[in-house]
């Protein structure tokens, strides 16, 4: 199984990057392949709402205009058997860097073939926050919902706290193990 974690973190040793690292792990000791993108890392520009609309070539054809670091990463999902999103929790929601990168995603996959190579992949995403750590489980749905409009097949959502961060390490590492042992290509389980 090849994986591509997306990670909305600039921080390469912080907790985000901790989280979605146990998960790896367990995916890679079942076998599996992985890369990881940071996406602070790439030029990533937010929607421009192109049009009066605030549409564009994302709905006509089912891409951007913006040329940058957009269209080679979401190649690197179609090409994938699974992806993994992980983000920081701010104020109870998806970091901006993730938040930019998933609206561009979810404005393509409105489009014709959009959701070509995207639709029914397993996915999992990593909602991990700092400070008392409540905001969690609200950017857990967040990230859900726009991962269902974009077609893919949200198998499991984490939700990490500070607090709580080594039982999750291992809760991630079995959920890794477990992905990599899916059929990629029926997605039952």
């Amino acid at each position: 199984m090849q994986a591509v974690a997306i990670l909305g973190s600039r921080d390469t040793e912080g907790r985000t990057a901790t989280a979605t690292e146990a998960l790896l792990e367990g995916l890679r000791q079942a076998g599996g392949e992985v890369s990881t993108v940071y996406l602070t890392h790439l030029d990533i520009e937010r929607c421009r709402q192109c049009d009066n609309n605030g549409w564009g070539l994302c709905r006509r054809e089912g891409r951007c205009v913006i040329e940058d670091d957009f269209a080679k990463t979401v190649a690197q999902l179609r090409t994938a058997d699974a992806i993994v999103f992980a983000t920081p929790v701010y104020y109870g929601d998806l970091s901006e860097s993730m938040r930019a990168f998933t609206d561009r995603l979810r404005r393509i996959s409105t489009g014709p073939g959009g959701k070509e190579g995207l639709s029914d992949k397993p996915t999992v995403g990593v909602c991990v926050a700092g400070g008392g750590g409540g905001g969690a489980p609200s950017c857990c749905v967040s990230l859900e919902k726009v991962l269902r409009t974009v077609g893919l097949d949200v198998v499991d959502l984490v939700p990490v706290r500070r607090q709580n961060m080594l039982l999750k390490g291992d809760v991630l590492h079995r959920t890794g193990a477990w992905l990599a042992a899916m059929p990629s290509s029926s997605g039952e389980f």
